[in-house]
């Protein structure tokens, strides 16, 4: 199967002409879909501005006055568009999904307002060149992170390589692919957030799926008007039933699971390149609704360093960070308005229908996150509660709600009083993120990747996070823990059994790499006195 029809098949679902303005991409925006729509109203006003983000894919959206199609005006502003690692050519690359996917980011269209409309967007092409693969796009992935004086927060792939396609034999979804390697390498050395749409479709395009220091979406659909569900569409279910050799080939091998988060992917609104809306579907557009969420934060958080917040620093931008606070403040199981909950917005079901409650990551300390739903649903408004909650350290005290970006090594674990009793029946939400380490096998020494040249993987440290008493020296005193083994991220979501005095503690399990291990942070708890009645 020839690339651009394998990324066609996988990545854009349905696309089904034009539709009215009652079924506009604000309905993905606003209060059926992500709520970023608060954040762009008074008195936050957080639009994404000044905040670089990027898109890689096989070709790339157009410039007005740059690309030359006549009765065209796109609904975006881009920062700069190129082929690979290089200036592009006007009317070079341009693709349709590529225009589709940057406008759920930037659109700045008022009837179809995209997420950040007034992010800097750096868009790279890869094109559909014989002898390319992933060693050019890992060069554009590469190019694009070095955009902005090498300032770009978060970059979206809507796009990925076939297994058919991989040159290793008996190639599988562990990780070691070339560009799988590659985005982790990147998301490391250049600190940035890699968004990736998840797999979905018949062939599929699973790599880089199998990443492991950015994020991989699944899409939901609407449920009474409402995106809560898990689309039929996404291969992200265990390999059981008809089509299993399929589903086992486009998962993850072994017990890691690929899905972190969900968005809205279905019968979303967007422009096109020749400036017509159309209805699509799939998790090329969920993914850009989460590249784009990591705009509006960095613009508070940078608003923030300007006027020289308590509690707050440069850390704010490490995408560590950035990934905790989102998967932490997931949509799960809406809250019943006393606040037990979370307040947590609304109730997230499988494609089998089943709730977190249900699910084996809500049993299981060894699994962190569910196969279909991750953590849960993107919500802006409460990434940006989370994350405005500020940055608080081990050594004192710390409120109910937080982040933190800090180090463990095996000699010292870190621990996080909560200042505060939590209530009984309380629920509390906790997410331990770090990087797996590849590196570079720079045989130049030019502290880039060129082409010829491969990484090697150096595996991931195993730590370990747990909610515990505050006076509990011993893990097994734990209330709640997640202790996965092949996995860099560790996710609690318990109820609180007895009334009391609690800590988190991050602990290092296991050495693989280096002595000490950078991880991001991020708790959601319920204080004692603010349930309602």
């Amino acid at each position: 199967m020839k690339r651009t029809v394998a990324w066609v098949i996988s990545s854009l679902t349905t696309v089904t002409g034009i539709i009215t303005p009652s079924l506009a991409l604000n309905t993905s925006t606003g209060e059926t879909g992500i709520y970023a729509h608060r954040l762009h109203q008074q008195p936050l006003n957080l639009t994404g501005k000044k905040i670089a983000i990027g898109q890689v894919e096989i070709g790339r959206p157009g410039i007005f006055g740059f690309d030359k199609i006549a009765a065209w005006s796109p609904t975006f502003k881009l920062a700069g568009v190129y082929y690979q690692n290089r200036d592009v050519k006007s009317n070079g690359n341009l693709d349709n999904h590529a225009a589709m996917v940057a406008s759920v980011m930037v659109s700045q269209d008022k009837r179809l307002p995209g997420v950040a409309p007034d992010a800097r967007l750096y868009a790279s092409a890869i094109g559909a060149i014989k002898g390319g693969g992933q060693p050019q796009e890992c060069l554009a992935s590469q190019h694009i992170a070095q955009r902005n004086s090498g300032d770009v927060r978060a970059i979206n792939f809507s796009f990925g390589e076939s297994l058919e396609q991989d040159h290793r034999k008996d190639a599988k979804l562990d990780g070691n692919a070339h560009l799988t390697q590659c985005i982790d390498w990147s998301s490391r050395v250049h600190d940035t957030l890699y968004v990736i749409a998840g797999n979905q479709g018949t062939g599929g395009i699973p790599i880089p799926t199998d990443h492991y220091n950015g994020i991989t979406t699944a899409y939901t659909t609407k449920r009474d008007g409402i995106y809560t569900k898990v689309d039929f569409a996404n291969l992200s279910a265990l390999p059981v039933g008809i089509g299993r050799s399929l589903i086992k080939r486009e998962i993850n091998v072994g017990p890691r699971r690929a899905i972190n988060l969900t968005a809205p992917g279905s019968k979303v609104a967007v422009y096109d390149l020749a400036g017509t809306i159309q209805e699509v579907s799939g998790t090329s557009f969920a993914a850009p609704h989460i590249t784009a969420s990591v705009a509006l934060l960095q613009e508070f958080g940078d608003r923030q360093l300007r006027n020289q917040a308590p509690n707050w620093s440069l850390d704010s931008r490490r995408h560590q960070v950035n990934k905790a606070v989102l998967l932490n403040s997931a949509d799960k199981i809406q809250d019943k308005g006393n606040g037990l909950l979370l307040g947590m917005m609304r109730t997230i079901f499988s494609k089998n229908h089943y709730t977190w409650f249900e699910s084996d990551a809500y049993r299981n300390p060894d699994i962190p996150v569910d196969i279909q739903m991750g953590t849960g649903h993107l919500n802006a408004l409460r990434a940006y509660q989370q994350f405005s909650a500020g940055q608080w350290k081990p050594q004192n005290p710390v409120p109910a709600m937080g982040w933190d970006y800090e180090t463990v090594s095996k000699d010292n674990d870190q621990e996080y009083v909560l200042s505060q009793p939590l209530p009984e029946n309380s629920f509390v939400s906790i997410t331990l993120v770090w990087d797996r380490l590849v590196e570079l096998n720079d045989r130049n020494n030019n502290e880039r990747y060129d082409l010829g040249e491969n990484f090697e993987d150096r595996g991931i440290n195993n730590l370990d996070l747990y909610l515990m008493p505050a006076n509990a020296d011993n893990t097994s005193q734990s209330i709640c823990r997640s202790v996965s083994r092949v996995d860099n991220t560790e996710h609690i979501f318990c109820p609180v059994t007895t009334a009391g005095n609690y800590k988190i503690r991050v602990k290092y399990q296991q050495q693989v790499n280096q002595g000490e291990q950078p991880y991001g942070l991020a708790w959601w708890t319920v204080p004692q006195g603010s349930v309602k009645p």
